[in-house]
């Protein structure tokens, strides 16, 4: 049985870089509400259909993260925690940046 606190609402902020503002309106910072057992992925999700190309831009037809594009909570490279099911909770920074290459 969950308690109070687990069953409230709220939000998350996700920054963008410079490079993805132009799909989110040119903001850089957003918030999101969340819903209960909301995740990285979930969130990724809610951004696409807000920002359908800036979901082309974060995640392939498959779902999965494109390549260059990084993604941290609260500092922390979501790869290395449980990927697009590391959970979410209220109070937590997304962080999305993508990798520039070149020679």
């Amino acid at each position: 049985m969950s308690g109070p606190a687990e069953d409230r609402s709220g939000q998350v902020n996700i920054r963008l870089p410079r490079m993805l503002a132009d799909e989110a309106g040119g903001v850089r910072q957003l918030s999101l509400e969340l819903r209960r057992d909301s995740t990285v992925g979930s969130l990724l999700a809610e951004l696409a259909d807000r920002y359908p190309i800036l979901g082309r831009r974060l995640r392939d037809e498959t779902g999965a993260l494109r390549r260059f594009v990084n993604v941290y909570l609260d500092g922390e490279d979501v790869r290395q925690l449980a990927g697009l099911q590391t959970p979410v909770k209220v109070g937590d920074e997304v962080s999305i940046l993508q990798s520039v290459a070149g020679g």
